[in-house]
């Protein structure tokens, strides 16, 4: 879901005291629900036809509306107290409740209260977990593992649901470019292959095999479509995209949620050629509905069916009604854009009544397929609940996914891992993330309850307080010294980092972002390393001549040219979540060896930007920076800080080149492409073995390389090990400039390593 302005909490009290709760809690259990069919996939359809025969029109209207509880994360909005909205049937679903009396209250007064009984739906944007908090999804697409992250959302899932959620507004699965961009932090990054993958996954983690269990939730891919690639980077604005360029860079991760199962959709903010998304009824209607034969709900972003006046694309509630309906979206959130309009509509012909009854159909089978009629109170379990949340083994997989997010990009000498048996003794831990207990350090904006202790920085093991005793306890001496952002960026501001420093043999700085410089409404006009924290390196590593680890807490690419020239070791350690300390003491003392691999592109500068791998090539590509008549800069060379894919471990591997099974093959063949990777450290490793291709000669111009498949493996000290990639016809097509999807006959390159820049090459021949 979408945030804009500044979040609030709005405490609700329905007076409900411990004791009572429990009880009401037990009664409402022993009762069940009004229906005591069970449901199933057959019986579904008749129990919805049968109830929306029953429905007035503003029963209709109310079911296709969403407000929010105890949190407001957009706009704000004009809304009459909860419990009478529902009781006189204008609310279908809740959203962003934190509250757990309150639902059941809620609940109980849908189903007990008004006419025809139908339960509430809650949704809650559950985006790094729920009270356990992971790294933030750009962190786990890091880790190049959607096993782990299906597992992670697994987990999230099960908190959530116990804690009487339905529905989460998630994954999101945006490609972006550009890493001004706020919300780069809540996806997986620039490619539309590893997207695809992660997006599946998530939402397999979400939903388990059956919607109707008691711990999984329904889960949301959004923003339909194109919010990643607004303008300017800048929240919430235009985009204008080819429709070529939709459909190879920003449909695919969409896709693969929908053939995923995603029980729902959400709309984008932006408008996309012009025509906000909302309404937008090629996007909805012809490809989601139509191409792509998904039957679920799409629910609207934060009033974005109120925005659609705002674009200008409408000119009031009832022409907005009209079209986002008319598109084929089907629930309004936050805005109340149908209670104002849609009768207005209906009774001026704007909008059929088929129209309306077939986004009732929608939420009511949602409701239905989650169980929601055979037990409305199935999610809302106190024992359950105490019992879940918190779980140990939770916070233990939360260490081990911010471990394996963490990338190393650098280690120059061999700095990493720090041995006790080396030449540094002394250790000063310094920065303003050494030891940050404000701001959501380590988190994100996206870890909803502000104020409430479940979301309490406090919750998070910082660097310092599980480095500093990990460290000592292998023989170093460790000082902390936490510096203040806030004050000015001189030596005087920073003597004690200085002081701690200059006795050091080695400096662990920890810098970087702010975790509420996370999430939505976060965009930057600038990725530099920010407030003033390049020149507190200058000044606390005494300009460079001090051994330095830098460890990077950061929500998109950044950049760091002076470190990158003159800081040792630079871990990306992103925001990794309340395990951020352990992960970090695993890390850097070599007990986990680090796999991680960028899922975006590093740029040199902000000039840069856009900067990605699977680029098309230019008719005039720089061979060397300076190189006139080619497409260059004259003060910079057209390469990124650290390309795509790229990750270093404590380990060495060997790629030998890669192989093709046959030289030619035929339209419905599959190509296998192997290659050996050898570990030639010294100690065990993970690498993610990664796949390319590029078309030579097609319709039109095609990038420079696609990813095509990745497999990570474990290798021990000198095991060797084949890896197969298999590539069919499929692989290997595109939409062309007529929006025909085809694979070309004539001549491909596939690469294989490391990382996108880091290949070999060899060439095959597809025959039509």
């Amino acid at each position: 879901m979408l945030l804009s302005g500044k979040a609030r909490l709005r405490t609700v009290d329905f007076g409900l005291s411990t004791s009572h709760f429990a009880l009401l809690t037990l009664l409402l259990i022993s009762a069940g629900s009004l229906s005591a069919q069970k449901t199933s996939v057959q019986n579904i359809e008749p129990r919805v036809e049968a109830l929306l025969a029953r429905m007035t029109v503003d029963e209709k209207i109310g079911q296709l509306t969403q407000m929010p509880g105890d949190i407001s994360t957009g706009t704000d909005v004009a809304k009459d107290d909860l419990l009478n909205q529902i009781r006189s049937g204008k609310i279908g679903s809740i959203l962003s409740h934190t509250n757990f009396q309150n639902k059941i209250t809620m609940q109980r007064v849908a189903t007990r209260e008004t006419r025809l009984g139908i339960p509430i739906i809650f949704g809650f944007d559950v985006i790094h977990g729920y009270k356990t908090i992971f790294p933030i999804p750009l962190a786990q697409a890091a880790s190049w593992e959607p096993d782990m992250i299906e597992r992670i959302e697994r987990i999230a899932a099960e908190e959530a649901a116990a804690d009487g959620q339905h529905w989460t507004f998630a994954p999101m699965v945006d490609i972006s470019h550009d890493p001004r961009w706020g919300r780069n932090m809540e996806a997986a990054g620039e490619d539309p292959y590893l997207g695809s993958r992660i997006a599946a996954a998530r939402v397999r983690g979400f939903q388990g095999n059956d919607l109707s269990a008691n711990n999984t939730l329904a889960a949301c891919a959004k923003h339909f479509a194109g919010y990643g690639f607004v303008e300017a980077g800048r929240e919430y604005n235009t985009v204008d995209v080819s429709e070529q360029r939709l459909r190879e860079l920003i449909l695919p991760p969409f896709q693969a949620a929908a053939d995923a199962g995603s029980a729902t959709f959400m709309n984008a903010f932006n408008t996309i050629n012009g025509t906000p998304a909302s309404m937008h009824k090629h996007l909805v209607t012809d490809i989601l509905r139509g191409e792509w034969t998904w039957k679920g709900l799409v629910v609207s972003d934060w009033n974005s069916f109120g925005e659609v006046i705002i674009h200008g694309a409408a000119a009031d509630e009832e022409e907005a009604s009209a079209k986002c309906i008319g598109a084929g979206s089907d629930m309004d959130m936050a805005g109340g854009t149908f209670l104002k309009g849609m009768k207005k509509a209906l009774d001026n012909g704007k909008v059929t009544n088929a129209q309306l009854d077939e986004a009732v159909r929608r939420v009511l089978r949602l409701k239905y397929m989650l169980g929601l009629f055979d037990d409305p109170f199935k999610y809302l379990d106190a024992r359950r609940r105490e019992a879940t949340l918190f779980k140990p083994e939770f916070r233990q997989t939360a260490r081990e996914a911010a471990a394996k997010s963490m990338v190393l990009l650098k280690n120059d000498g061999g700095l990493l891992p720090l041995n006790p048996s080396g030449p540094f003794k002394k250790i000063a831990i310094v920065g303003p993330y050494a030891d940050s207990r404000s701001h959501k350090d380590y988190m994100s904006f996206w870890t909803l309850g502000i104020g409430t202790p479940n979301y309490d920085s406090t919750q998070v093991i910082t660097p310092a307080m599980a480095l500093k005793p990990a460290l000592e306890a292998l023989g170093f001496e460790v000082t902390v010294v936490q510096s203040d952002l806030s004050a000015a960026s001189d030596e005087a501001a920073y003597s004690l980092s200085i002081q701690a420093a200059r006795e050091a043999d080695l400096v662990i700085a920890c810098v970087g972002e702010r975790g509420l410089d996370c999430g939505e409404s976060r965009s930057v006009s600038d990725i530099n390393l920010p407030r003033g924290q390049e020149r507190f390196l200058r000044i606390a590593t005494s300009n460079g001549a001090k051994p330095t680890v830098m460890v990077l807490f950061n929500s998109r690419p950044l950049t760091f040219a002076w470190a990158n020239e003159n800081i040792e070791s630079i871990l990306v350690a992103w925001q990794p979540g309340y395990e951020t300390g352990n992960a970090l003491v695993d890390i850097l003392t070599g007990k986990v060896n680090p796999g991680g691999k960028l899922p975006v592109t590093f740029p040199r500068s902000l000039g840069q930007v856009p900067l990605y791998y699977n680029a098309l090539n230019t008719g005039r590509p720089q061979e060397r920076q300076g190189q006139m008549w080619t497409s260059g800069y004259l003060d910079s060379p057209t390469t990124p800080a650290y390309p795509f894919g790229f990750g270093m471990s404590y380990t060495t591997f060997a790629y030998d080149a890669p192989k093709v099974n046959k030289s030619k093959i035929k339209a419905g063949e599959t190509l296998e492409v192997s290659v050996t990777v050898t570990n030639t450290g010294k100690i065990a490793g993970s690498e993610t073995v990664q796949c390319y291709i590029r078309d030579l000669v097609a319709d039109i111009a095609r990038p420079v390389k696609e990813l095509k498949g990745f497999e990570k493996i474990n290798l021990a000290p000198g095991e060797k090990r084949t890896v197969v990639f298999k590539l069919t016809e499929n692989d290997l097509a595109y939409w062309n400039g007529d929006l025909t999807r085809k694979a070309d006959s004539g001549k491909f390159k596939v690469f294989t390593g490391g990382n996108s820049r880091d290949v070999q090459e060899t060439e095959f021949l597809l025959e039509k």
